[in-house]
């Protein structure tokens, strides 16, 4: 490290009130941006549950969908003339929706039951235990290991419950890649039983799922659709319309924006303040580190050096801070949603160096104004 460098990391480091005041402002404001933008992470992933648990290359939709979960039932000649679109190399049925269970104490649960392709079982979750194929077997539903598992009494294989006045019975333990957003446990089962045990609307087709031949394919089928009268989506497309209707058509993304601003003020007022306090305070020595030959770029150099030095180690605090508190949540928390993402991160360091800049541009100016002939006069 220059000299100069040693200097002002000594400078910054010998006045250790100051120095742990910047700190915890850079590393509270670093904390409140990465826990509020992780829980909305969080909560835009389950929203999004079921598309990223079933896949499928391409889903086709009536075009008012905003989210997966309010579906509208598409007419079963959909399904035949999906399937006969040049490009498509096959197509099935999902069934996507709510039914209430009376558990084996008697208690009732509300839960999402997905209803799988007869034929094929497109969209089948991992098996814990037990098999797929028992899902064949009379009254069988496979029940999803997730956060709200143990809101359907931890069942096990053979646990018996009644669904609309029908028996249904667990024939198996799954596992899937994300819960659902609103603490509801799911169920699996077959297309047609999903239909024949909960009651349904003259269209009974909640989404066609498309596996396009290649994926050059994939712009032919959507205008197909779309010349229809219908959406087609790809996977990833779909995820980005659900998230953008929680961003922008609902009250969260507003809400996130505000705690957001909120978490960046509060450290650049904290750290801003306290780091020209620390300017002032070090008049004296800036000042006769310039009259024994110190630039006015060395000055400046050791300025950035302080306020970088103390960004990094407050962003590199936050961070694990964060870390370890939605880690801790996440343990004893199942339906805690939060995750951290490289966009949560890179927002968060970008409001730190912004923080940064700003802290050190007010030392700047306030050091380069030092004339060492009125600090020796003093």
């Amino acid at each position: 490290m220059p000299g100069i460098l040693k200097i002002a990391y000594k400078l910054l480091a010998n006045d250790r009130a100051r120095f742990v005041a910047l700190l915890i402002g850079i590393t509270f404001a670093v904390f409140l941006m990465i826990a509020v933008t992780s829980m909305f992470s969080g909560t835009l992933k389950r929203a999004s549950a079921t598309v990223i648990n079933i896949g499928g290359s391409i889903w086709v939709m009536d075009p008012s969908i905003q989210t997966v979960a309010n579906t509208i039932p598409l007419p079963d000649y959909i399904l035949d003339e999906v399937r006969s679109i040049p490009g498509v190399k096959y197509a099935v049925p999902l069934y996507a929706g709510a039914a209430l269970l009376k558990l084996h104490d008697g208690a009732y649960q509300s839960a999402n039951i997905v209803g799988l392709d007869d034929t094929s079982l497109f969209g089948r979750p991992a098996m814990l235990s037990g098999n797929i194929a028992d899902i064949f077997a009379e009254s069988a539903f496979i029940a999803v290991k997730d956060s709200e598992f143990y809101k359907l009494e931890n069942p096990t294989i053979g646990t018996d419950f009644e669904i609309n006045d029908h028996r249904g019975v667990i024939v198996g333990i799954a596992k899937v890649a994300s819960s659902g957003l609103f603490g509801v446990p799911t169920l699996y089962t077959t297309y047609y039983r999903a239909l024949y045990y909960i009651p349904n609307m003259r269209f009974t087709i909640s989404y066609i799922l498309v596996e396009p031949k290649t994926s050059a394919e994939v712009k032919a089928i959507k205008q197909q659709v779309a010349a229809a009268g219908y959406l087609a989506l790809t996977k990833d497309e779909f995820i980005a319309k659900i998230s953008n209707f929680y961003k922008y058509q609902t009250g969260f993304g507003v809400n996130l924006m505000l705690m957001t601003v909120i978490s960046f003020i509060i450290g650049l007022s904290i750290s801003g303040q306290t780091f020209y306090t620390f300017i002032l305070e070090n008049l004296e020595r800036f000042g006769a580190l310039k009259a024994i030959g110190a630039t006015s770029r060395d000055l400046v150099y050791m300025i950035l050096f302080q306020a970088a030095f103390v960004a990094v180690t407050g962003f590199g605090i936050g961070v694990g801070l964060c870390t370890f508190i939605i880690w801790l949540a996440r343990a004893y928390l199942p339906d805690y949603a939060a995750i951290m993402t490289f966009p949560n991160l890179s927002l968060a360091f970008g409001m730190v160096v912004v923080i940064a800049a700003i802290s050190s541009y007010v030392g700047v100016r306030k050091v380069l104004t030092i004339e060492p002939f009125d600090i020796f006069r003093g």
